[in-house]
């Protein structure tokens, strides 16, 4: 126990002292001109090296350790690491590791995206080559000090639960141990996707994102990461990698990134619930409704349009400070993540969708930290009902609709349905998120009226 405990130590120091000497060396970089290699000296090596093997184990880090290069592949993505110098030609999109004259060649091919299975998705989605073994590199253009990380911003970028889940989790989660000392390389750059999330890439990174289109040319690093790790939906398994992170260090350095204030929900005279509003599909046929019945339980209620939502650095000071959020399953919902420990989430269930709204935020929603609560629909308020009928599968077996595929019951329960939410019932539940806050819905409304 105690040989443990001193080696704990020894390796806090030794992290410690590595990463102030790293600051002190290249806190003038950027991303064209930064001409000292990272592992020019023994002790960024070592550091180096370290970062990388804690994103492999088991084979994969004895690989790692043996030739430079790793990778490893599962049912959602592919994320190949080398702790070697590699080259990348960012005109071909082709990495050169390990290239030594003694080994025999080898490509892989990786599709930076972390949703290998969906094939609609990934056909956004550029493969890059790596080549390995006894390959002639280019000659150098650039040389940087710092490790790359390659992934895409192609995919279903565009939708924000996309967005977070395959993309800026993923890249915490990869990348949040290098304390900012990396450099991205983003393939099937979107532009309006680098500006919108630019908070969060410029604390994971504090070198800009290279554009392989704007940039072709032939960049040295003194090691990579190609892909990104994933762990599920909206999720950060702290045991997935060595000194891995939770959804709640994800949460605290999302309020970093945006300078987001630490609010006490308790304080507040009026609860603020932000009602997600969804103006095509799962619509509240009945919003005006639903809003006067939630002022008259003392709520400050804030309806917040698309528009609204889509300015995510306005909308995210807004959400720090919010006690309850409602909205129908669907993106809007992620939003969730920039909300104040101990509020609550309440996801409106449409028909035909309990488990996709289980597993994409109910179950996300506790590892969050927030309280988290369900209003299923009944088919009495669901549109599907006057289009099909009591009688016909879609309501009463939304399962056999889902056995002739995702496409099919998409068009029917995703793209097609809207509701009309009994206020009566769903007051009940609303009533359930005033306790659950620890405030009474009596006194809040008599202290409105």
């Amino acid at each position: 126990m105690i040989c443990l405990i001193l080696l704990s130590l020894l390796c806090t120091l030794f992290l410690g002292s590595n990463f102030d000497l790293w600051k002190q060396q290249h806190s003038n970089g950027s991303v064209n001109h930064n001409t000292k290699k990272f592992g020019q000296g023994m002790e960024d090596q070592e550091l180096l090296n370290f970062l990388l093997r804690r994103l492999v184990r088991g084979e994969d880090r004895i690989r790692l350790e043996a030739t430079g290069l790793a990778c490893h592949s599962d049912l959602h993505t592919g994320v190949c690491v080398s702790n070697r110098p590699v080259r990348i030609d960012t005109r071909t999109l082709k990495i050169y590791a390990s290239f030594n004259r003694d080994m025999p060649q080898a490509i892989r091919i990786i599709q930076p995206y972390a949703r290998k299975g969906d094939a609609t998705a990934m056909s956004f989605v550029s493969p890059v080559q790596i080549l390995e073994g006894n390959f002639s590199p280019p000659a150098c253009e650039y040389a940087h000090n710092v490790p790359a990380v390659v992934f895409s911003s192609g995919g279903f970028t565009g939708n924000l639960f996309h967005e977070f889940n395959e993309v800026i989790i993923p890249l915490f989660l990869t990348s949040r141990r290098f304390q900012s000392r990396l450099q991205f390389i983003v393939t099937d750059f979107q532009l309006g996707f680098v500006r919108k999330y630019s908070r969060i890439l410029s604390h994971l990174s504090r070198f800009g994102t290279v554009n392989p289109a704007l940039n072709g040319s032939v960049h040295c690093f003194p090691g990579a990461v190609v892909g990104l790790h994933y762990h599920g939906n909206l999720a950060l398994n702290a045991t997935g990698i060595p000194g891995g992170y939770s959804m709640r260090d994800f949460k605290k350095f999302l309020k970093e990134s945006y300078n987001l204030k630490k609010v006490k929900l308790s304080e507040k005279e009026r609860p603020v619930l932000i009602l997600v509003s969804r103006p095509m599909t799962r619509t509240f046929l009945n919003e005006r409704e639903m809003v006067k019945m939630m002022e008259e339980l003392g709520f400050e209620v804030v309806v917040a349009t698309p528009h609204k939502l889509s300015d995510l650095e306005k909308f995210s000071v807004l959400l720090s400070s919010c006690s309850v959020m409602v909205g129908a399953h669907g993106a809007g919902l992620t939003n969730a993540l920039f909300l104040p420990t101990r509020a609550v989430l309440v996801q409106v269930v449409p028909l035909g969708l309990d488990w996709v709204s289980t597993n994409y935020f109910g179950g996300p929603a506790a590892e969050m930290g927030l309280n988290y609560l369900e209003y299923k629909i009944k088919p009495e308020e669901s549109s599907l009902l006057s289009v099909y009928g009591r009688d016909h599968p879609v309501i009463t077996s939304p399962a056999s609709v889902f056995l002739k595929g995702y496409k099919a019951a998409r068009a029917v329960y995703i793209d097609r349905q809207n509701m009309s939410v009994d206020i009566v019932r769903f007051r009940v539940t609303l009533v359930k998120a005033l306790g659950l806050l620890g405030r009474s819905a009596t006194l809040l409304e008599e202290s409105v009226f």
